[in-house]
């Protein structure tokens, strides 16, 4: 304990030992407080904020590519081989896992005109159809969903007699979503040509699971178990 013979004494001890001491630990508390500020403030954006989503990109934009040049060395599907078939589908499920937009029915990118690029469906590709009317890979096969009103039409265009004169055949569809990515599909009414009918109430209905969509590529599954590739026409 530090006894003062006088008030001298106590200030000259004051001023030269214990202000000098106290201004140094405020000093040194503010430095380490600004140092710190410093190191949150001004250090770099960490990479793991940027990367994986730069790296996921890079995989989507690589199987988009890998499956549109194997749809289209098979005639949408039309002669692929199990082999082929087999690759596309693993393919298809990789891109799957990476899809943007997994509420896809809630987003506009699914609406627009949609080209067939492959599916595994005998009955699109007419697989078993009259040898005079074929649909021809350079023939587009086009879709086109409006979930505002849920509304959906498919349309091709068959060449008869070996290409003497084309037949377009379209037919429209009510959509009716179950969830954010799968819907049911009533269709609706036929067009063959300059004819066309209407379907009876609860007959030739269908589904979309829209697994897959971005702002130019959509993938979806049917109700019976068929996959689908499609490019947006507009």
């Amino acid at each position: 304990r530090i006894h003062f013979s006088d008030t001298a004494h106590f200030l000259t001890y004051t001023m030269q030992i214990v202000f000098p001491y106290r201004l140094a630990v405020i000093l040194t508390l503010f430095m380490a407080a600004d140092t710190a500020w410093a190191l949150t403030t001004l250090q770099p954006p960490r990479a793991s904020s940027f990367l994986p989503s730069l790296f996921s990109q890079q995989q989507r934009n690589k199987l988009k590519a890998d499956i549109l040049n194997l749809s289209r060395g098979t005639e949408r599907g039309l002669t692929s081989t199990p082999a082929q078939q087999g690759e596309l589908l693993n393919l298809f499920e990789q891109l799957e896992a990476l899809n943007p937009t997994p509420k896809s029915l809630k987003s506009n990118l699914v609406n627009g005109v949609w080209n067939l690029e492959y599916t595994t469906s005998d009955s699109i590709l007419g697989k078993g159809r009259n040898s005079f009317l074929s649909s021809k890979a350079k023939n587009p096969i086009l879709q086109t969903i409006n979930v505002d009103e849920l509304s959906a039409e498919n349309a091709e265009t068959l060449d008869c007699l070996g290409g003497l004169f084309k037949l377009s055949n379209k037919v429209s569809a009510r959509l009716e979503p179950k969830s954010d990515q799968f819907t049911e599909v009533q269709f609706q009414t036929f067009f063959v040509g300059p004819v066309s009918f209407d379907v009876p109430l609860g007959k030739f209905q269908g589904a979309l699971d829209v697994t897959y969509v971005d702002e130019d590529l959509r993938l979806t599954r049917g109700d019976k178990g068929n996959i689908f590739v499609l490019t947006r026409q507009s």
